[in-house]
């Protein structure tokens, strides 16, 4: 499956301009090869989209990329913008249904690389995390070497760390 989206950057100046359109000042994203996010403070609360390729697929949608479910949450938060801007969708309102974050954690990169929301529970899950992964990443199966030896020292370092 090839790229279905522009090159990130792309995506990351398009946020800027949906961002400033929809009044908010303060914002932060990222995306990897798996997923992204998008958080911003309205009328002091924070928010949060994020998207992943395992979420796409789950919901029937065909994508490999992460650059590429960023752009599809871009894209989501200019189709908002323009319903604000048009009168038909009162932005506070949509805003006040969504979830608020927690407070920030500190999850290990290890974790993020792995595709957890939190410290997983036990060894065991990062194994079978992995082994799923893997079916993915590995050069074999479609993926690359260097993606694979990434996933492969995210499973090492959790080791590490569940041997503390």
């Amino acid at each position: 499956m090839s790229k279905q989206y522009a090159e990130p950057a792309t995506y990351e100046a398009k946020l800027e301009k949906v961002m400033a359109r929809l009044g908010v000042d303060q914002y932060d994203y990222n995306w990897d090869r798996f997923s992204c996010w998008v958080e911003f403070v309205y009328k002091g609360q924070h928010y949060r989209f994020s998207h992943s390729v395992e979420n796409a697929i789950a919901h029937g949608v065909n994508i490999k990329y992460g650059s590429d479910v960023f752009a599809q949450v871009v894209l989501s938060l200019e189709d908002l913008a323009r319903m604000v801007e048009r009168g038909i969708y009162d932005l506070s309102t949509w805003v006040a249904g969504m979830k608020m974050l927690p407070a920030k954690s500190n999850l290990p990169d290890w974790a993020k690389v792995l595709q957890f929301s939190e410290v997983p529970k036990s060894l065991d899950d990062v194994e079978t995390q992995f082994r799923r992964l893997a079916k993915i990443d590995h050069p074999d199966c479609g993926g690359n070497a260097d993606q694979f030896r990434t996933l492969q020292n995210a499973r090492q370092q959790a080791r590490n760390y569940f041997s503390e």
